[in-house]
């Protein structure tokens, strides 16, 4: 690929901006400074720098991140951060999009990407792919409560019936289980239906994939290696 495209593709600039830096001696490969922006290169591996800022060619970008309380899943937050703060701009001129989304107020797993198709696999509602939380309740979990978030619950203004699974209760007010849909407030309206409330809401795993394996901090973010994006990959249709 032609330099000017690859940095470019890399979200470092427009292609009259990447130019630029090209010619002004900006750029370097494997050490060399390259002020020709035709020059082409093969992209597997490829690792440049700009400013002496070095990067890894990323065809596309597929990223974790343990999100905090207080920050909303938007461009254009209306009352608190936004989760698109973490990241530097050449990420942001990569168009990354949430895969799904958390309330401002939950934290845990939240998938950035500027995969297409790899979002609607892990976002569209027939991939039922399961996303597990772990729930603090206002009050003590009784056995009824579990068996009726098993079994089912509708749901107000909702279609169908929606059911929890692999509940574990961790604790007289903790309890973890998870879902394969993606309604508004689904969870907290589920706990609401059997007479509970959420107090926090955390997301530890997505299909296989889990925050233990990716040992992020809160506020951490990390590139998914390939073998991360293959286990969110491995859905079945239904």
């Amino acid at each position: 690929m032609q330099l000017d495209k690859i940095l470019q593709s890399q979200g470092i600039g427009s292609r009259k901006h990447c130019q630029q830096l090209i010619r002004q001696g900006h750029v370097r490969i494997d050490g060399q400074v390259i002020m020709d922006v035709k020059a082409k290169f093969e992209t597997t591996d490829l690792t440049f720098s700009v400013f002496a800022q070095d990067y890894l060619y990323r065809e596309q970008v597929y990223i974790a991140l343990n999100k905090p309380q207080n920050y909303e899943c938007s461009h254009r937050p209306q009352q608190h951060l936004s989760v698109f703060d973490f990241f530097p701009d050449e990420l942001l001129a990569r168009n990354i999009q949430t895969v799904g989304r958390l309330d401002q107020d939950t934290t845990g797993l939240l998938l950035f990407t500027d995969d297409g198709q790899f979002l609607h696999q892990l976002t569209h509602p027939r991939k039922h792919v399961s996303k597990y939380y772990v729930i603090e309740t206002e009050n003590e979990i009784t056995q009824t409560q579990i068996e009726k978030l098993a079994q089912g619950i509708s749901l107000k203004n909702e279609k169908g019936v929606f059911a929890a699974h692999s509940i574990t209760q961790l604790e007289a007010y903790k309890l973890r289980f998870a879902i394969d849909q993606g309604v508004y407030h689904q969870v907290k309206r589920m706990l609401h239906a059997v007479d509970n409330e959420v107090i926090h809401l955390h997301r530890d795993q997505i299909g296989q994939l889990t925050l233990e394996q990716l040992d992020l901090a809160m506020g951490e973010w990390c590139y998914l290696l390939p073998e991360d994006v293959q286990l969110l990959k491995q859905v079945e249709s239904t």
